[in-house]
């Protein structure tokens, strides 16, 4: 019983670090979901929990990434929430699909609403297009508590894979669908049939091969039962 007691007592402190070592992971402002297609539109919900218990949320800065700028960029209002929504000139003209693109969305500023202590608010925006050949875009946001603190999620992935202290919203973005995909489910299609004919026939092979075991293990136990009776009669 001293053993088991030692067990759970190492059990429930392994635990406890374990849950206590998450919960600043789980405090993160992220971006949800957390990938999307190029070249495509997505919805996105920047998820903004409130890490203090004597402070609530009161304004949230969501900087867009100028690099890869997105021609069109939408939001939903949030009810308590004020949004502004800040263009900026680019650097140098993107020729698009829609036309040259001269300035993009910079900056989304929500305030006037509150987020109390163990609440989280969900911030949703629209846009698009997503730039192609990246693999990911980073959308640094500031919040800011009503006792006046900062905090600065701005920091990118490290390289060697372990999570930085303050991380940026991360959006993955993923390689659209091929043309030729299509073509393939269809011929993949095309040859359902084929596939259930295949199919039913190592069916009826599985069944002519369970019946032949069965058979063999029937004559195996006659074996077995008239060997036991030859040994109790030479016993006798």
């Amino acid at each position: 019983m001293s053993f088991v007691r030692r067990a759970a007592t190492v059990l429930a402190a392994a635990t406890a670090v374990t849950i206590g070592l998450s919960l600043p992971a789980l405090a993160h402002v992220t971006i949800n979901p957390g990938t999307a297609e190029q070249g495509g539109f997505t919805k996105v919900a920047f998820r903004v929990p409130n890490e203090r218990d004597d402070a609530s949320t009161v304004k949230i800065e969501v900087s867009f990434p100028i690099e890869h700028p997105l021609a069109f960029v939408s939001v939903k209002p949030v009810p308590g929430w004020s949004v502004k929504v800040t263009e900026s000139k680019l650097p140098s003209p993107v020729k698009t699909e829609y036309g040259e693109l001269t300035e993009s969305v910079s900056k989304v500023v929500w305030e006037g609403g509150k987020i109390g202590k163990g609440e989280f608010q969900e911030f949703e925006v629209s846009m698009g297009r997503l730039p192609e050949g990246v693999d990911q875009l980073l959308f640094p946001t500031k919040q800011t508590y009503s006792g006046g603190e900062v905090v600065d999620w701005s920091e990118a992935p490290k390289t060697d894979g372990t999570e930085a202290g303050h991380p940026a919203p991360l959006l993955k973005l993923t390689p659209a669908a091929k043309e030729g995909a299509t073509a393939a489910v269809s011929a993949t299609a095309g040859a359902a049939p084929q596939m259930t004919r295949v199919a039913t026939v190592t069916a009826a092979s599985d069944g002519t091969a369970r019946v032949l075991g069965g058979a063999g293990l029937a004559l195996g136990l006659i074996g077995l039962v008239v060997a036991a009776l030859a040994l109790r009669r030479r016993s006798a």
